[in-house]
């Protein structure tokens, strides 16, 4: 597990419950991902509209239960970013 997955995770979880939606995802990616990326948080290849943010959701989401876990998160990040 990565650091760079748990302060992305972390930016992205926007009502801090320690989960994600998709909706948080989508909306943090499009808001914050240029400054994320610029920071060196998230390679800038990675940023995407809101098709290829629903598109890493659905790729983490695992167990279908519409919410992502850290682990979730994390296992899928670190796959397409080689973390």
């Amino acid at each position: 597990m990565s650091e760079k997955a748990r302060k992305l995770f972390d930016a992205i979880d926007l009502d801090h419950d320690g989960t994600l939606t998709r909706i948080e995802v989508i909306t943090a990616l499009r808001s914050k991902g240029p400054t994320l990326a610029a920071q060196g948080d998230l390679p800038f290849w990675g940023l995407g509209d809101v098709d290829a943010a629903s598109a890493l959701f659905d790729a983490a989401n695992q167990d279908g239960d519409d919410v992502l876990t850290f682990e979730e998160f994390t296992k899928e990040i670190d796959r397409r970013f080689g973390w």
